[in-house]
């Protein structure tokens, strides 16, 4: 499963989007996330400003998009 290092314990879900280089920008992570495509630790998230923290799970399966929150 791919990783996406962060500096900090949380990140935005929006931000985390951008930051993992599988959408374009955050136009597109908008998007996703408000038509219901966002899976965080399993559970649909319809909120781009919500935290997501180190170790949390973050997929889009109609992109084919799955990777894990790492500290760095």
């Amino acid at each position: 499963m791919e990783e996406v290092w962060i500096r900090d314990d949380s990140i935005r879900l929006g931000q985390v989007l951008k930051l993992s280089g599988f959408v374009e920008d955050g136009v597109m992570a908008k998007e996703l996330i408000q038509d219901g495509q966002v899976f965080v630790n399993g559970e649909l998230n319809s909120r781009r400003s919500s935290n997501v923290n180190v170790g949390d799970v973050i997929a889009v399966p109609a992109l084919g998009i799955e990777f894990t929150i790492t500290r760095g």
